[in-house]
């Protein structure tokens, strides 16, 4: 499972360099579909990813706004800061922890640690996707999304 967030992680921050060549403008610009824009679906993946994994840490919630996160570079910092801290947690990740059962205050419903793991995985993947298509519409080349070549599972030695 760490390989897969280590994966979204280097597709996210390649998505960061490529949205360096987007003007702030068309960055923000509402767009059909997704979370609105290209700027708030990659704040948003940030958002949701930092929000559930303190969660399942059954730690507090901690807010922020988009509008204090409205760059490209505002939001890699942000997206290196969280990564610094939850890495370490999620590289101990056990499959004794996956059936454990967490509470969140934004839900009513009680989720296992598992199945809010692999949801923030699969939702970054998704928003990805969007973020594909809309940076096709702006004549850009995307991201890969390919996990092979990307030397997650090499052994270090």
């Amino acid at each position: 499972m760490t390989h897969l967030f280590r994966y979204n992680w280097m597709v996210r921050d390649e998505w960061f360099q490529l949205c360096r060549q987007i003007s702030n403008e068309e960055l923000l610009r509402k767009r059909t579909g997704g979370a609105g824009s290209i700027l708030y679906t990659l704040f948003h993946i940030l958002d949701v990813e930092y929000s559930w994994i303190r969660g399942v840490q059954e730690k507090p919630d901690i807010q922020v706004q988009f509008e204090d996160y409205m760059s490209i570079q505002q939001l890699q910092e942000l997206s290196d800061t969280w990564r610094a801290e939850l890495e370490p947690f999620l590289v101990t990740w056990t499959s004794d922890l996956d059936y454990e059962v967490v509470k969140v205050p934004w839900a009513t419903e009680q989720y296992t640690k598992g199945e809010v793991v692999r949801h923030v995985i699969a939702h970054e993947i998704h928003h990805m996707g969007q973020l594909s298509i809309w940076v096709r519409e702006l004549g850009l080349k995307p991201v890969s999304t390919n996990v092979i070549g990307r030397g997650l599972f090499k052994q270090e030695g």
